[in-house]
């Protein structure tokens, strides 16, 4: 099974308001950069989307290092939480509905198809890829924001 190290972040100007993600995949000492964003979103949602694309660009089942400063998105899938809430048909422990439901189902359907290890990193520290895809989700949330009317 071949190796793939992703990193990703995600960056939201307003919660919701205009955000942008980034995501770097390296394979074998080469790398690919992946940015987006959405006009009206939330800082969360732009974290799991940059695993998601990232995860999509994959087209063999892979060993993958995945990196993220996100401990929402971190934690949901290494200590079970999303898959627990799938499990309950959306809804936490404490009775409330799980948020992103739609990107949950999408990451936990790809996360079924390799296998994943996941690595918290502190944002803006440093760890030069993580600071990277700050770099790209800023840019992207900026453009975003500039487009609008």
């Amino acid at each position: 099974m071949k190796t793939v190290t992703i990193y990703t972040d995600g960056a939201c100007s307003g919660n919701p308001g205009p955000g942008g993600w980034g995501a770097i995949l390296e394979y074998r000492g080469r790398e690919k950069e992946l940015s987006g964003g959405e006009a009206q979103t939330t800082n969360n949602r732009m974290e799991l989307t940059a695993v998601i694309r990232a995860l999509e660009q994959l087209k063999e089942p892979c060993q993958v290092e995945l990196w993220s400063d996100s401990k929402y998105v971190i934690d949901a899938l290494t200590l079970g939480w999303a898959k627990s809430w799938q499990a309950r048909g959306w809804i936490k422990p404490d009775k409330k509905p799980a948020l992103n439901p739609d990107l949950w189902e999408r990451l936990l359907a790809l996360t079924a198809q390799h296998s994943v290890s996941c690595h918290w990193v502190k944002g803006h520290a440093d760890n030069p890829k993580n600071n990277r895809c700050d770099e790209l989700a800023v840019a992207a949330r900026e453009a975003i924001a500039a487009s609008e009317p």
